[in-house]
């Protein structure tokens, strides 16, 4: 080579110019092409405002592994990226910061255009910020296809996905308990919510002729209803009677009914009803017909209306006030100081969940409006069904259980939100002069203002306002996973059926996280077979992907959580880019993962593999300075292999080939890149490059299985090997080469058995100085007696001199057994090393008695075997020959190694 390469590999100093470099040539855009593959990628949507994160850092190497592999297979690969806008998480964070600045309700005090524009504001200045954290990571994804979930094209699609559902009537407006976040002041959905264990308190009431116990005394004001079982015997006189009692603001007059849903033996077996605030209570109001009235505010607090002396007072602070003002009626019968209950709460504000009766637009999961397979079914059906026939592969397939148990049970999907930012609901409605006044002096226009105006006349869909006066738009916005669920074929261009919906839907592959398959993956499948169904694709084309790979979560060394409140468990992506390279934590992130399952991660893993990157760089090095520029230009032909190394390393080269592809087609990251490790730390680097110096040198060789080593973990490592390759071919890039096809020419059993055999030959002599200590730098004589395999040894008598670090080397047939020497048997070969050049006497026997003793439990474990009827009698031959032949060598063995003893002892 007539330049020189680096000693020591930098990432710093090479990485952005690389990226600069893909991203200019065009290396990351895919075209149409009806002779090529499509294959596509869309990229899950990291929040525009957000930064990354570790999910995020997983999610791009594995993708940028699969998009950059297909690429180099001939596939046009496509990888669109966006973001998110992330309707709750944003607003929140904008709203924080305004706050911060003295702007204590910012709703309130600034209306609706001017904290949209404060957060469009917010948002444009934060884009660039994840965009180019996916950059460094190295993500060869089209930028050209970028989009943005508020995209005028997207909200085309967003307000069409609306129409079409609503004009098949699966969209309705309707009362029913919803999960109202008081904190951020908004509904969520049931997916949305996480559940954390208290330890509060339990109380029981007497409650006329009952006993009632609740955790929840504050929503107790207006219970007029006991409900038992009506199989209670307890209660079996009082079922259909009336009573009068005492209550927390006085006289009240109660009913008993019976139904099946009581749980005999919980509690006291007798409960009374709040259909404003529970879903099972709001169940039976509606069975029985009973009034259903809101107790708690929107705020959180009793409604001045139930109750004048508790009235607009906070439920934290008035639940103690109404069992005081209970106790002193007599009406506690105990308190429970020890319950322990799970209570709900947002799992983006983590607000605590109260159940609340609005007003809100729903989408109906179980009405058959889908023409699917030849008949008509619901949206559920669907969802089920493109799991169940395999249309949708779930990787690991063990959560398709878990994805059947949340569609079995899914509810309708309320899906209007109560903030603004986002993409508002374009229904509209016609008031009166009086309503239209009221609805715009408000400046924090939510739906909890049309709740509260009673605001409820005919909708209307439409894209822009009405003809006429008096018009109210939905002032609520759409959940963030309405608009996207349109994901994958929004980003595409529908809903005009373009060249590329055409050409690269569905997608291949959604790579995810778990934690996200009800929230995201389920509803794209929902999404997408109705959009394009009621288009009229055939179902095939109708799947969002057609295979779902999830991952795990990061966890730190001990498999707990990452805490921002444990600073010293988390990692900073961007922090171990800088450190060690992207590459370095590229590997750390897939090697050792496996779908599904969470994986721990530390600095050192991260250092660790920085280590292998430079031995990749080392390695290459030394290649490509045994190589001239004559070597370089010639193209690889079988007539250039010389020697059994050469034979033996391109054979195993093709079998990694095989493997990497099989394990990559399956989704086994981890398994193809440890073998690739596995290949260039072992194979490649401690043994080729070791056999290959002097005379058994071969440029050619060395040089095809560099580059194709090199191609095999550019999806993994994409930055080095980039660098690399520049060295090797300046005229091409690595990112547009082919990937490497397994040729069953360069694949050579016999030689590649008989090198092997030369390995454990020369590992067996290195292991046995080394358990005698033996120093690294002196070199020992040896006497090999090979049996059959003397001319393979013969061949490669200074590759075992020169790698053994033997002196003297006698090889022959066969022989004499050698006195005073350490015995190695390998197969039918021999090798002898003088004890006077190596060992201590005494430690010898030691260890050879230990050996035989190793060997006599061995011959005795296959003797029972074979003495085992029910092993003989139902074993294949050719097992019961196997073990018979590893019973005679062992006893050889053991014969071999007592006369070994013996002369050690005489």
């Amino acid at each position: 080579m007539n330049f020189e390469i680096e000693k020591a590999y930098e990432a710093k100093k090479y990485e952005n110019d690389i990226y600069k470099k893909w991203e200019e040539s065009g290396s990351f855009k895919a075209s149409i092409d009806p002779k090529k593959e499509p294959y596509v990628i869309s990229m899950p949507p990291p929040n525009a405002t957000g930064t990354l994160h570790l999910g995020h850092a997983v999610m791009v190497a594995l993708e940028d592994i699969m998009i950059r592999r297909a690429r180099m297979q001939g596939k046009s690969a496509l990888w669109i990226p966006g973001t998110d806008h992330a309707a709750i998480a944003t607003q929140s964070v904008v709203e924080k910061k305004l706050q911060e600045q003295g702007i204590e309700k910012p709703r309130e005090e600034l209306g609706r255009e001017k904290l949209l524009e404060e957060i469009r504001t917010f948002v444009e200045d934060s884009k660039d910020t994840i965009r180019n954290q996916i950059r460094k990571m190295g993500a060869s994804c089209d930028w050209e296809s970028e989009k943005y979930t508020l995209d005028e094209d997207l909200n085309l699609a967003v307000k069409t996905f609306f129409k079409y559902m609503f004009e098949d009537d699966l969209i309705y407006h309707g009362g029913r308990i919803v999960n109202w976040d008081p904190k951020m002041q908004t509904t969520v959905a049931d997916d949305e919510i996480e559940y954390e264990e208290e330890k509060s308190k339990f109380y029981y009431f007497q409650y006329g002729p009952v006993v009632i116990g609740t955790a929840r005394p504050e929503t107790k004001f207006l219970d007029k209803v006991i409900v038992v079982h009506p199989e209670d015997d307890r209660y079996k006189d009082i079922i259909g009677k009336e009573f009068e009692m005492e209550w927390i603001d006085g006289p009240i007059k109660a009913k008993v009914i019976a139904d099946e849903c009581v749980d005999m033996k919980l509690g006291t077996g007798a409960m009374t009803i709040t259909p404003a605030h529970s879903l099972v209570d709001f169940e039976l109001a509606q069975k029985y017909d009973l009034e259903i009235e809101q107790i708690i505010d929107f705020d959180g607090k009793i409604r001045e209306k139930v109750s004048e002396e508790f009235g607009g007072m906070h439920i934290s602070e008035a639940r103690d006030k109404i069992v005081e003002k209970l106790e002193k009626k007599g009406l506690v019968v105990k308190i429970d100081h020890e319950y322990i209950h799970n209570i709900s709460v947002s799992y983006r504000g983590k607000g605590i969940i109260e159940p609340q009766v609005m007003k809100q637009w729903f989408i109906d999961v179980n009405k058959k409006a889908i023409d699917w397979k030849g008949k008509k079914m619901s949206i559920k059906e669907v969802m089920q069904d493109v799991v169940k026939s395999k249309m949708i592969n779930i990787v690991p397939s063990r959560f398709e259980k878990t994805y059947f148990h949340w569609i079995d049970n899914l509810r309708d999907w309320c899906i209007s939100r109560q903030i603004w930012w986002g993409h508002q609901i374009p229904m509209w409605y016609k008031v009166t002069k009086e309503q239209y006044e009221k609805f715009h002096e408000k400046k924090d226009r939510t739906s909890l203002i049309l709740n509260i105006l009673k605001i409820d006349g005919e909708a209307k869909f439409s894209e822009e306002k009405p003809e006429g006066d008096y018009w109210i738009q939905d002032p609520d916005t759409l959940d963030t996973w309405f608009s996207a669920s349109l994901w994958t074929f929004s980003t595409l261009g529908w809903p005009e059926h373009t060249e590329k919906l055409e050409y690269f839907h569905p997608t291949e592959v959604l790579e995810t996280g778990y934690d996200i398959l009800f929230f995201w993956v389920a509803r794209m499948i929902l999404a997408s077979t109705y959009c394009l169904r009621h288009d009229g694709l055939p179902e095939e084309k109708c799947i969002p992907f057609k295979n779902v790979y999830l991952h795990g979560l990061i966890r730190d060394r001990h498999g707990k959580k990452m805490s921002k409140s444990r600073p010293e468990t988390c990692i900073d992506p961007l922090d171990m880019i800088d450190k060690y390279g992207t590459d370095a934590l590229r590997l750390s992130l897939v090697i050792g993962s496996t779908p599904g399952n969470d994986m721990s991660l530390f600095e050192e893993k991260i250092a660790g593999y920085r280590n292998f990157i430079n031995k990749i760089w080392n390695a290459s090095r030394f290649a490509l300075m045994n190589i001239d520029e004559e070597d370089l230009k010639k193209e690889f032909t079988p007539d250039m292999i010389k020697s059994h190394a050469d034979k033996w390393v391109l054979t195993e080269l093709q079998n990694l080939i095989t493997e990497v592809d099989q394990d990559l087609e399956k989704f086994r990251f981890s398994d193809a890149g440890n073998k690739i490790y596995e290949f260039i730390w072992n194979q490649y680097c401690d043994w080729y490059l070791e056999i290959s110096k002097g005379e058994l040198k071969n440029p050619a060789v060395l040089l095809h299985v560099l580059k194709t080593i090199l191609k095999l973990i550019h999806p993994f490592v994409p930055f080095v090997t980039e660098q690399l390759w520049s060295y090797i071919n300046s005229e091409t890039m690595l990112i547009n080469e082919e990937w490497p096809q397994y040729d069953k020419s360069l694949t050579f059993e016999q030689e590649s058995q008989e090198m092997k055999l030369i390995q454990e030959l020369i590992g067996e002599i290195r292991s046995a100085r080394s358990e005698s200590g033996v120093e690294p730098a002196k070199k020992i004589n040896a006497t090999i007696y090979a049996g059959k395999f003397t001319e393979t040894i013969q061949k490669n008598k200074d590759s075992i001199s020169r790698l053994a670090r033997i002196g003297e080397l006698t090889i022959s047939e066969k022989g004499e057994k050698l006195e005073k020497a350490k015995a190695i048997f390998i197969d039918q070969v021999e090798i002898y090393l003088p004890l006077s050049d190596m060992i201590d006497p005494a430690k010898e026997k030691v260890r050879i008695q230990k050996e035989i003793e190793n060997k006599e439990k061995f011959i005795k474990g296959i003797e029972g075997k074979l003495s085992n009827k029910g092993f003989t009698d139902n074993a294949p031959k050719e097992v019961i020959e196997g073990e018979q032949k590893k019973l005679e060598e062992a006893k050889s063995t053991i014969a071999k190694l007592t006369e070994q003893l013996k002369s050690l002892s005489d």
